[in-house]
């Protein structure tokens, strides 16, 4: 009963996280303009909360291949912590480095307050790279790292909390190397779009499906590049 009580707190502040987060980038979308951050900081913190919402669906089938490793194998409930924190600690990395572009792209006059691209040339640069990507073999290595977590837990296994740590730093490393191009191209609507938002963590959270992913991952591919074209010939 006490494992049982332990894994629903857990789910339950999991998922309570990621409802938060969504609240808040919602809240932000219907702001004035004004209101929102124009600093680096601010900027941070607005893609740090956006990391939780957007990667946090993703991140379910891999906490679920965790959460049968703790019955199955000698993975813990502070196991479980460690790969959570771990995971969106690489995130957070990766938030870091977006708002400092972001930040650079208003300054130098490329992207507007909302985020957005007001030019057809940079937009059209960041949906060819992102297309291309698709096709490559690092894509498709880090893409079969995600569809497979039980057997990635299983080749890096370490116990205990540091040891899910590591392993959640692990698996987020190849996850921002699957997803920094659908993550990218929020600048070319405006990273305060909630249709970007909700379309780009459904087609990550498909992509990692073993069943679904691989039916999706190159036709992505060939609609990101063909939109790129659209937008460069504009």
């Amino acid at each position: 009963m006490q494992q049982v009580a332990l894994r629903n707190t857990f789910w339950l502040g999991f998922f309570a996280i990621v409802l938060w987060a969504w609240w808040v980038m919602f809240n932000m979308t219907i702001a004035p303009m004004s209101m929102m951050p124009s600093k680096y900081l601010g900027l941070f913190s607005m893609w740090a909360i956006m990391m939780a919402a957007m990667m946090g669906p993703t991140f379910v089938p891999t906490m679920r291949a965790y959460e049968d490793l703790i019955t199955s194998a000698d993975g813990s409930r502070s196991g479980s912590l460690g790969v959570v924190l771990g995971f969106f600690v690489v995130w957070v990395g990766f938030a870091g480095l977006i708002a400092f572009a972001q930040y650079w792209l208003i300054e130098v006059g490329v992207l507007t307050a909302m985020g957005r691209s007001v030019s057809n040339y940079f937009s059209a640069a960041l949906l060819l790279s992102a297309g291309v990507y698709q096709f490559t073999a690092l894509k498709n290595r880090c893409l079969d790292h995600c569809r497979s977590p039980t057997f990635q837990f299983l080749a890096h296994w370490r116990t205990g909390f540091s040891g899910g740590v590591y392993m959640g730093l692990h698996h987020g490393a190849y996850c921002v190397a699957c997803c920094w191009g659908l993550m990218v191209i929020g600048f070319v609507g405006g990273v305060m779009d909630l249709l970007w938002m909700g379309g780009a963590t459904l087609l990550m959270t498909l992509e990692k499906l073993p069943q679904v992913g691989r039916y999706l991952t190159r036709p992505l591919g060939i609609g990101l590049i063909l939109w790129g074209v659209f937008t460069l010939v504009q």
